[in-house]
């Protein structure tokens, strides 16, 4: 078995190009350390069978590949259109009503009950990711609500509406969403990606109800509003990852603003130790194509460059040809544009009122340690992980091997820049447990004779307490 490490860690979404789990065990050898489950396709029977799929493979390859289960949010679409699609031409009237209706050449279902109380004369109106512009011309006495069309085209059944310039009253956690949310925290998946996130009161209400369930489930703000990009520094604060989803993002917003939000983000989280995620199109060409296109090799390459703890593949290996020759060609760009000396050792100084000084500064001058003595690997204990987000942040070369008894978070890390974990549960003294995880590290063949290491511990170590203490050790 021959795995594929990156640091940049690769999320596939599943779906009917990966189901067949013979398909699914070749793309995490070629380097899957997330699957997604996109609860906006599909029924909960074919996503329990996914989840049962991963967890499989997991016990069968002994790795710990998460799964990130990403709620719907509050996503405006069309409804259902007689003959599944028409075009629909510059110039001519459509009428969007929240009354459900098989959509004619007249007018729409828009699953969207307040439409005519958000929406202003003036307004635009997006269909399927801005292929299709509207404006909305007049709102009617019967709550519909006229449009003209501004680009026309082939007008199709479900497709999604983008409304760039419209606060939206609807709830961030739709009803479907709170069905799907159960679903998911029924079988304990690793991450919850919340959609269409506004403000931080979004994810603290998604994180509430997954404390009230006991839940240890993480939560991941997609960040595709504009009011998201508004109140991106509150959300970082309060989420437990960021995920840049480019595709609504780049409807919504102008597209020569993404690039640079983009990377603002990216390094925002990158200082704050939150694991951030570059979604949308990365590979997309790759749905019907062998080989990825030029441009797509350096999306990918720069997002790594960016920093980038995680780079998503959506419908490439959902719905693509080519899901399994899709994870390779990501995963060669990854590792080519790794051996670049320049993403590593971007170190970040904790501040000095942050209630966890201590063991922030314990990991950053573990990475500093790290360049300095140019050790092989960092090695830390965690139970909560809060040492592995914080060495992370730090984008060490040396390799993150992360040790602790709490096997739930296994999986969790495995989203992390760089982490690799492995379970551990003896608690004797520091000393001895260095050790003995030294020892671990040699018979698997992860570290070699003369190198350096860094360790980094809590003293003392039954106590189980954040980190104090650092220890540079030459493997003899």
């Amino acid at each position: 078995m021959n795995l594929k490490y990156n640091k940049s860690k690769i999320i596939a979404t599943l779906g009917p190009a990966c189901m067949d789990i013979a398909i699914l065990e070749q793309m995490i050898l070629s380097g899957v350390d997330v699957c997604r489950i996109d609860s906006s396709h599909g029924e909960h029977a074919v996503m329990e069978q996914m989840i049962n799929n991963v967890r499989e493979l997991n016990k069968k390859l002994h790795t710990h590949v998460a799964i990130l289960f990403d709620l719907q949010g509050p996503k405006i679409r069309i409804g259902d259109l007689i003959g599944g699609s028409f075009p629909i031409n510059n110039g001519e009237e459509l009428i969007l009503t929240p009354h459900e209706v098989e959509g004619n050449r007249e007018q729409v279902f828009i699953k969207y009950p307040q439409f005519h109380k958000d929406v202003k004369v003036g307004d635009s109106v997006l269909v399927d990711d801005g292929k299709l512009e509207l404006q909305v011309t007049e709102i009617m006495s019967d709550e519909r609500v006229k449009t003209k069309v501004i680009h026309g085209g082939i007008l199709s059944s479900r497709k999604g509406v983008n409304l760039p310039n419209t606060e939206i009253s609807l709830p961030s956690l739709t009803v479907k969403d709170r069905k799907d949310l159960d679903f998911a925290l029924e079988h304990n998946v690793e991450w919850i990606g919340l959609s269409f996130v506004r403000k931080p009161k979004d994810v603290i209400e998604l994180k509430e109800i997954i404390k009230a369930r006991n839940n240890r489930a993480r939560v991941i703000a997609k960040i595709e509003k504009p009011e998201a990009v508004k109140n991106i520094d509150e959300i970082i604060e309060v989420t437990d990852a960021i995920m840049v989803a480019r595709g609504d993002l780049g409807v919504e917003m102008a597209m020569e603003k993404v690039p640079v939000i983009q990377k603002n983000i990216v390094k925002k989280a990158n200082a704050l130790a939150k694991p951030v995620i570059i979604a949308t199109q990365m590979m997309e060409s790759m749905i019907t194509n062998y080989r990825p296109t030029r441009a797509e090799a350096n999306d990918v390459g720069n997002a790594v460059f960016d920093g980038a703890d995680a780079l998503m593949l959506s419908g490439e290996t959902s719905v693509g040809n080519f899901p399994l020759e899709t994870v390779q060609a990501m995963q060669r760009i990854i590792s080519e544009v790794e051996q670049q000396n320049s993403i590593y050792y971007h170190e970040t100084a904790p501040r000095k009122d942050s209630p966890n000084f201590i063991p922030e500064s314990i990991c950053l001058n573990a990475c500093t340690m790290a360049r300095q003595s140019e050790a092989t690997a960092i090695v830390a204990m965690t139970h909560s992980g809060m040492t592995a987000f914080k060495i992370a942040s730090h984008r060490p070369k040396a390799n993150i091997y992360i040790f602790t008894d709490n096997k739930p978070l296994l999986n969790t890390l495995n989203l992390l820049w760089g982490v690799r974990g492995f379970y551990y549960d003896k608690y004797e003294s520091t000393d001895n447990t260095i050790t003995d995880i030294k020892e671990f590290l040699i018979k698997r063949d992860l570290v070699n004779h003369g190198e350096f290491i860094i360790h980094v511990a809590s003293t003392p170590l039954q106590e189980r307490a954040t980190a104090n203490t650092i220890k540079l050790t030459r493997i003899d």
